[in-house]
C-alpha cells in the first residue's frame, strides 16, 4: 500500500507528465496550423511554404532531368534572432527584404520591374542584352555593373558588390563561378522558369521573386491579371473563322529546328487558333528535320514565324536559296521578333516574352487573325524586313 506522501509524488509526477504532453500537442498544433503551402496554378518547378518565422522556396526542376531539389530558407530580418532553423538543412539562407541582387537571365529583369524593385539590381552578366528602358537608365548611370557572362562571371567584381543574393539558372548544375560565389558566403538560388512546359507556367515564376521581396500579394495580383488577359485573348482567337497554316524556325547548318507540338511555342500557336503543321508531335526538345522533310509539308504554309535570327528576306535567301521556294516567302508573310531590340541590341522577346505571355499571344492573334485586333500594335513580332 502506497504512503500518502508517495501517492502525492506519483500523482504530481503524472500531472506534470500529462501537462507536458498536452503542451507538446498544443505546440505541434500551432506549428502545423502556421504552415501554409502556396499552390501554383501552372508552374511545376517551384513551391513556397510559409512557416511562422520563415518561408521555404523549393526548386524541384532547375534544369531538365535534374536529380535533386533545392531548398532555400527565406527569413525576414526581424525574425533572424528568433529563427530556430538548421542552416545545414538548406542550400542557402536568404535574409529579406533583399536590398541588393544579381540576376543572370534577362527573363528575371521584368519580374523585378513589375514588382517595383528594379533599383535593387546591382550586377548582370552581359548588360548589352538588357533591353528595358528603365533598367538601361540604371546601367548608363553606373548603378548596374557588368559581370562578364553567366558561365564565367567576373567573381572579383561580384564579390566587391556583395549582393544579398545571386539568382542564376542552370543547364546541368556545373557552373564553377556559382561554386566560388557560394563559398564566399553569398547565397545562390536557382530559377527554373525556362524549364516550364507552358507560357503561363513560366510567367508564374514572378511569385518566386515575390517571396524574395516579401511581396507575395503583389506578385499574385500581377500574375492573376496576366493570366486573365491571356485567357481573354485565347477566347477572342476562338472566334476566328479560319486557321492559317504555320511554319516555324529555319536551318542551322543542315538541320531545320522547329518547336515540338507540346512546347510552349506550340501552345501559343494552338491558343491563337492556328494550324501549326507539327502540332501533333510530342518529342522532348526541338524537332530536328531535313530541309526536304520541311519543304514537303510546309511549302504552301500561309505564314512563317520566327525564321531563326534572320533579319530580312535578303539575308534569308542569301543563307539558302531554297527558302525562296516557300509560299510564305513569295507572299512576304514571314514575321520575326529578332528585329525588335533595345538600344544596345538585346532582343526584347527574350527579356519580356516570358513574363508577358499575354502580349505574345496577342501578337500572334494580330498576325494570324488581323480582323480580331484591328487597332492593335504588336509588341514583339514584326514583318521580316
Amino acid at each position: 500500500m502506497l504512503h500518502k506522501k508517495s501517492f502525492g509524488i506519483v500523482f504530481f509526477s503524472l500531472f506534470i507528465l500529462l501537462s507536458c504532453k498536452k503542451d507538446n500537442h498544443n505546440n505541434s498544433s500551432t506549428i502545423i496550423a502556421s504552415v501554409k503551402e502556396q499552390h501554383n496554378a501552372y508552374a511545376e518547378g517551384f513551391k513556397i511554404t510559409s512557416y511562422q518565422t520563415h518561408k521555404v522556396i523549393t526548386v524541384s526542376n532547375p534544369w531538365p532531368k535534374a536529380e535533386n531539389s533545392y531548398n532555400y530558407a527565406i527569413i525576414p530580418k526581424t525574425n533572424v534572432t528568433n529563427s530556430v532553423i538548421n542552416k545545414d538543412d538548406f542550400n542557402a539562407v536568404i535574409t529579406t527584404p533583399v536590398q541588393k541582387i544579381v540576376v543572370t537571365s534577362t527573363t528575371h529583369i521584368p519580374a523585378l520591374e513589375l514588382l517595383g524593385v528594379e533599383q535593387t539590381l546591382v550586377g548582370f552578366p552581359g548588360i548589352d542584352y538588357v533591353s528595358s528602358e528603365k533598367t538601361r537608365i540604371r546601367i548608363d548611370n553606373g548603378k548596374v555593373r557588368e559581370l562578364g557572362n553567366n558561365e564565367g562571371i567576373n567573381t572579383e567584381i561580384l564579390l566587391e558588390l556583395q549582393p544579398d543574393i545571386v539568382v542564376t539558372f542552370g543547364v546541368d548544375g556545373t557552373n564553377k563561378s556559382m561554386g566560388i560565389i557560394e563559398k564566399s558566403g553569398i547565397p545562390v538560388i536557382y530559377n527554373g522558369d525556362w524549364v516550364e512546359k507552358s507560357p503561363l507556367a513560366k510567367a508564374e515564376w514572378i511569385k518566386f521573386f515575390g517571396a524574395l521581396y516579401n511581396r507575395e500579394k503583389e506578385a499574385e495580383v500581377i500574375f492573376n491579371q496576366i493570366e486573365n488577359d491571356y485567357i481573354e485573348a485565347k477566347k477572342l482567337a476562338s472566334k476566328a473563322t479560319s486557321k492559317p497554316t504555320i511554319l516555324c524556325g529555319a536551318m542551322h547548318k543542315d538541320v531545320w529546328y522547329l518547336p515540338n507540338g507540346t512546347s510552349p511555342e506550340a501552345q501559343f500557336l494552338n491558343d491563337a487558333n492556328t494550324n501549326y503543321l507539327w502540332s501533333n508531335t510530342n518529342e522532348s526538345g526541338s524537332l530536328a528535320l531535313s530541309f526536304e522533310t520541311v519543304y514537303q509539308k510546309a511549302k504552301n504554309a500561309e505564314l512563317w514565324l520566327s525564321p531563326s535570327y534572320y533579319s530580312s528576306y535578303e539575308a534569308l535567301k542569301k543563307s539558302n536559296n531554297h527558302y525562296a521556294q516557300f509560299d510564305a516567302f513569295k507572299n512576304k508573310k514571314i514575321y520575326t521578333f529578332s528585329n525588335t531590340t533595345g538600344k544596345t541590341g538585346g532582343v526584347i522577346y527574350y527579356e519580356l516574352g516570358v513574363a508577358r505571355p499575354d502580349l505574345v499571344l496577342k501578337d500572334m492573334i494580330k498576325i494570324c487573325h488581323p480582323e480580331l485586333l484591328l487597332n492593335y500594335e504588336t509588341t514583339f513580332f514584326k514583318p521580316l524586313n
